[in-house]
């Protein structure tokens, strides 16, 4: 899964209408420009093929008092939401994704009712002590990776990332099981939203083509 469809649409959902540089300046804010493919020509090029397939509806608007170019706004369609939100819950289950992934799931994790959020979390336990017992059949941690030669060194990386991938997750369960954060029908969630007059402190600054879309 790449993290850039999941940021783009929940960032247009966030919004109910947003234009490309609004999510770009969303994802910027979040600091997704460093730790996930979310660039400016990935982002708008992802606005675009996702309308093409119908996952958003793009309304062109007029153009600003102040002269500006029209931009065009995109919303999420029926099918669009339901995409959102099945790549939502597939990268907080699956224990095998990639940090970007998991990095974005979490980001929009308050989406969901708390008890679904806690369910998933936990099948992504049991996904990491699967693939840890498959590790483990070959190699046995309390030897060491020597036995295996410098090879074993990987599987001594691995052995240690699911650990620790678990631990944190159950931590995070923990937190979650113990009230913190504001999930779906639970109230006003955290919203990380720039106010439209508020400066971007992480914004990169430099200029795309498709700022102006």
């Amino acid at each position: 899964m790449s993290a850039i469809r999941l940021l783009v649409l929940g960032a247009v959902r966030m919004h109910g209408r947003a234009h490309g540089y609004q999510v770009r300046n969303d994802l910027e804010y979040w600091g997704a420009h460093e730790w996930s493919n979310a660039k400016p020509g990935s982002i708008y090029h992802a606005l675009k093929q996702m309308a093409k397939q119908g996952l958003l509806l793009a309304h062109e608007t007029a153009p600003s008092t102040a002269g500006g170019p029209p931009r065009t706004e995109y919303e999420l369609t029926d099918e669009g939401l339901a995409e959102c939100r099945r790549l939502l819950r597939d990268a907080i289950r699956s224990y095998d994704q990639n940090v970007d992934v998991l990095s974005a799931a979490i980001g929009f994790i308050v989406d969901l009712p708390r008890a679904e959020a806690v369910a998933l979390l936990k099948e992504r336990i049991e996904g990491i002590e699967e693939w840890r017992k498959a590790v483990t059949e070959y190699y046995t941690p309390e030897d060491g990776p020597e036995s295996l030669g410098h090879i074993g060194e990987i599987m001594n990386l691995w052995v240690h990332s699911a650990d620790t991938g678990a631990e944190w997750t159950r931590g995070l369960i923990a937190r979650i099981e113990s009230g913190a954060y504001t999930f779906a029908d639970e109230g006003d969630p955290f919203v990380g939203l720039l106010a439209d007059d508020q400066e971007n402190p992480y914004a990169t600054g430099v200029p795309h083509p498709g700022d102006h879309d």
